[in-house]
């Protein structure tokens, strides 16, 4: 069966859907779990940060994994894996269940987060690798709207276990939906044969002409006598490993993850009433959402670096203006100011490094370890998440809420000098152009090109 091309970029991010909803459904459900199975900030902590210790192992896990089996059948595993978690969670009986379910997740999360990006970028001509690659981003945006949707629309009947649940349904589409994906060229090339992948090239390249370009630099760079594990060991390539490590963990400690896990939290503290604080979440869920349409379009219009740069000021900014209010105002006079402040955090987050970061990551690693080496940054990644989900509540208890803000304006600050000292550039050139000008850079062996 012949699959329309904008279909298989879609179903190709729909886990990053599954990762943005599971990752979002937690703020509401948290409101109404304790009313069933009793949490204290201990185990609150837990049912958060269960999924993201999943998540570290999913993502350092699936990496050399599907460099092994290929994109296409690992996503089938991590759809399956999705699945049993969300049961889990929907039916759990106690905490130790609760856990687990949100465990199970993480291993899927973590998956998805280091394969989508990769098959995204794989698949894509070099002219619309930004904007197709962003749509992992879009979907997670998504999958964040969709989890407060639920959330709101279950919030009359405490229905945390419908809340969590749902993410079968998702689920279940991306298991589908993979029947009808094609593998990345790239992989086929590596491990098939130049016919699999010229037949794939045909559905998303425009011409002939592009396919065979892309095809002689593709065997060009294959013919270096390498393995995977010998690329991530390599002196050559760690430099550019640790950065886009810390490219990644930049990404989860701005302070994101603090406003979707525990929004909610937040506008409670303002004042605002659970029905309330759920609809302030749909609200920055939307505009999320938005900006991230945005994004794609512009993706592969502006340069990477100049994106993120803009994004670290704007978020900034937001950050300094509402810590000023609130030390100012008081937090309970501040509502519709927290609101506002957090939603702009969100538009330059949303229109720079949510989806960049998913662009960039696989542009800057090498072919023959190009999932294992995502899958590496995405453990750091997650890692970050996990910093975040733990210590955010601590911190939340401890200092006033200004001063949370402040500390993760400085965290942006930091994160602004990291991308203009040692981010490279990557738009408007083939993934194997940046291998090659990698490999010159670091004096690795070069095919000649």
């Amino acid at each position: 069966m012949k699959i329309n091309k904008s279909l298989i970029f879609i179903l190709g991010a729909l886990g990053g859907l599954l990762y943005g909803y599971d990752n979002g459904v937690i703020s509401g459900a948290l409101l109404f779990i304790d009313k069933d199975i009793p949490l204290n900030q201990y185990t609150e902590g837990l049912v958060v940060s269960a999924m993201v210790v999943g998540a570290i192992i999913g993502a350092g896990g699936s990496g050399p994994l599907s460099d092994r089996i290929g994109r296409r059948r690992l996503v089938l595993i991590i759809a399956l894996v999705y699945i049993i978690g969300s049961l889990l969670m929907a039916f759990s009986p106690n905490i130790a269940v609760l856990i687990l379910g949100r465990f199970v997740i993480g291993l899927a999360v973590g998956g998805s987060m280091a394969t989508v990006p990769v098959y995204l970028s794989e698949m894509a001509p070099t002219e619309f690798r930004g904007s197709l690659g962003s749509l992992n981003q879009l979907m997670i945006t998504i999958g964040i709207l969709v989890a407060f949707l639920v959330n709101y629309a279950f919030t009359d009947i405490e229905g945390w276990r419908w809340m969590l649940g749902l993410a079968v349904v998702p689920s279940v589409i991306l298991l589908i939906g993979i029947a009808f994906m094609p593998e990345s060229p790239r992989w086929l090339l590596e491990h098939r044969s130049e016919k699999a992948a010229r037949d794939v090239m045909k559905i998303t390249f425009n011409s002939d002409k592009e396919i065979d370009h892309e095809i002689k630099e593709m065997r060009e760079i294959s013919k270096v006598s390498e393995s995977t594990l010998s690329v991530l060991k390599s002196p050559w390539l760690r430099p550019t490993l640790i950065v886009g490590c810390v490219f990644a963990l930049f990404q989860q400690i701005v302070g994101i993850n603090a406003i979707i896990f525990y929004a909610p939290k937040i506008f409670g503290k303002a004042g605002l009433g659970e029905a309330t604080s759920i609809l302030g979440t749909v609200g920055i869920g939307t505009v999320n959402v938005l900006v991230t349409i945005i994004a794609v379009f512009i993706a592969d219009k502006v340069g990477r670096k100049k994106l993120l740069v803009t994004g670290n000021i704007g978020m900034v900014a937001s950050l300094v203006i509402m810590a000023i209010l609130i030390w100012t105002m008081g937090i309970k006079s501040s509502a519709v100011i927290i609101i506002i402040c957090l939603s702009l955090f969100i538009v330059f987050f949303g229109l720079t490094w949510g989806p960049i970061l998913w662009v960039m990551l696989p542009e800057m690693f090498p072919m023959r370890a190009r999932g294992a080496a995502t899958g590496i940054a995405t453990l750091v990644l997650n890692f970050g998440t996990l910093l975040v989900a733990q210590i955010f509540p601590i911190l939340n208890s401890a200092l006033s809420t200004e001063w949370v803000f402040l500390i993760f304006a400085v965290i942006g600050i930091l994160a602004m000098l990291f991308v203009i000292k040692y981010l490279p550039e990557t738009r408007g050139r083939s993934l194997e152009e940046i291998e090659y000008d990698l490999r010159k850079r670091t004096s690795a062996k070069t095919p000649d090109m």
